[in-house]
């Protein structure tokens, strides 16, 4: 399984940027996604993930300013970041989870930097 994460830069705050992850080397579908994020020197966190459903979750720190989609005919999962804070900078990580198929990995990441 491999996963490819971009969309990643530098932006100001109040700016946007939109995250993509494209799987390959499984059935997609049967793959709960999510997002998480690691800042230096603390610990990674899940910032937002879709099941297989189409349900979705959020941290209530990313609330009203993010949101998780995916396409299961292009195999890919999307984190749209609104209203940026310098808070948010992190490196951003892409990890897709399957119970069915016993599979948890993750992507490479990419790094997500707000200035103020």
């Amino acid at each position: 399984v491999q996963l490819q994460a971009s969309g990643g830069g530098l932006v100001q705050a109040g700016g946007s940027l939109r995250l993509s992850c494209v799987v390959s080397g499984t059935i997609f579908s049967l793959h709960d996604m999510g997002w998480y994020r690691q800042a230096p020197g603390k610990q990674r966190e899940l910032v937002a993930s879709i099941f297989n459903s189409g349900r979705t979750t959020y941290a209530d720190s990313v609330k009203g300013r993010f949101t998780i989609s995916r396409d299961n005919a292009e195999s890919t999962v999307w984190l749209q970041m609104n209203s940026l804070e310098p808070e948010d900078t992190a490196v951003y990580y892409c990890n897709a989870r399957s119970l069915r198929l016993k599979l948890d990995s993750w992507g490479q990441g990419t790094q997500v930097t707000v200035s103020s």
